[in-house]
């Protein structure tokens, strides 16, 4: 999907392209690619480098042509992997600008929604840069709060009853966690990179800059807790099902063992031999009353050790 947008007191949809207008690419179709490398003439390195899911957070520049690539979090469909981190590319010359992106993401209509509301106006390239930057860092603590409350859901599920299905919706928590740590690890690099570059570091807005690196410091703190706390978490839980696991085979054991009292006696007595019961009329009495009480003395036993 193509679209136009236009900054004026805020970024506003156009219906086409014009001079110094931000186009920005999602999901981009054979068309839209064909319009990327030929009208635009955007290096076609700088397009695969965005298509590839595990590009890293860097700016590069190329015949004219600059690429800064970004890592911003989405949100999928998917059980075993819930959260996720994609490269967003951003690519400049002259007055030609464009964020390609081959997932759906909601940085960008949140960024658009935000500047018409702040009525906010992005002056040049690199102010873009920072503000895609400070709205994926704000989605990254909205999808860690969101994460923070899947945990708890799967924390009163250990609670109810550990099974292994529990410690495994722990464990790719934490996947996506590392995702996150990783990726703000990177945007943070190219943060602190971009804004020392000597061309550009009289323009930068202060504020801007400010706010960027508060809100990229306190998405990886909160990653970083997060992670922390669900490593200690599914230890703590692993060593619980252990510890269960060696009480049933406690339990299962004193139960093996009561039941083999009565069953030795009778082995012992239903021998082919004498055995000075089997004239007595009340016998099979006698070795019930005897299994009982040793089986008794067995339980007795076994409750004191704390067995059962």
């Amino acid at each position: 999907m193509k679209t136009f947008y236009k900054s004026n007191d805020g970024l506003f949809e156009i219906p086409e392209w014009s001079s110094n207008c931000w186009i920005n690419v999602e999901s981009p179709t054979l068309e839209e690619k064909k319009y990327l490398l030929e009208e635009l003439q955007i290096p076609e390195a700088f397009y695969n480098d965005i298509e590839d899911i595990d590009e890293r957070p860097r700016i590069e520049t190329e015949d004219g042509w600059t690429l800064v690539v970004l890592r911003v979090p989405i949100k999928r469909n998917d059980i075993k992997l819930p959260f996720q981190t994609i490269p967003l590319g951003f690519v400049f010359k002259d007055d030609i600008k464009v964020t390609i992106s081959f997932y759906r993401t909601e940085i960008i209509c949140d960024l658009v929604l935000y500047s018409q509301k702040k009525h906010i106006q992005i002056n040049d390239n690199f102010c873009l840069v920072l503000r895609l930057l400070l709205s994926s860092s704000v989605w990254y603590l909205k999808y860690l709060k969101q994460i923070n409350q899947k945990i708890k859901v799967a924390e009163d599920n250990l609670e109810k009853s550990i099974k292994n299905e529990e410690l495994q919706t722990l464990l790719q928590i934490e996947k996506c966690l590392v995702f996150f740590i990783t990726s703000l690890k990177g945007n943070d690099v190219l943060f602190h990179r971009i804004k020392n570059l000597k061309i550009q570091t009289q323009n930068y807005d202060t504020d801007l800059v400010e706010d960027v690196e508060i809100e990229l410091s306190q998405a990886q703190d909160t990653a970083n807790i997060y992670s922390d706390i669900l490593t200690r978490m599914v230890d703590s839980y692993a060593s619980v099902i252990s510890n269960n696991m060696n009480n049933i085979m406690k339990q299962m054991t004193s139960i093996s063992i009561i039941l083999m009292i009565p069953t030795l006696i009778a082995s012992l007595y239903g021998m082919n031999v004498p055995n000075g019961l089997e004239e007595i009329k009340y016998g099979i009495w006698i070795l019930l009353s005897i299994s009982i009480v040793l089986s008794a003395v067995g339980v007795f036993l076994f409750k004191r050790r704390r067995w059962f």
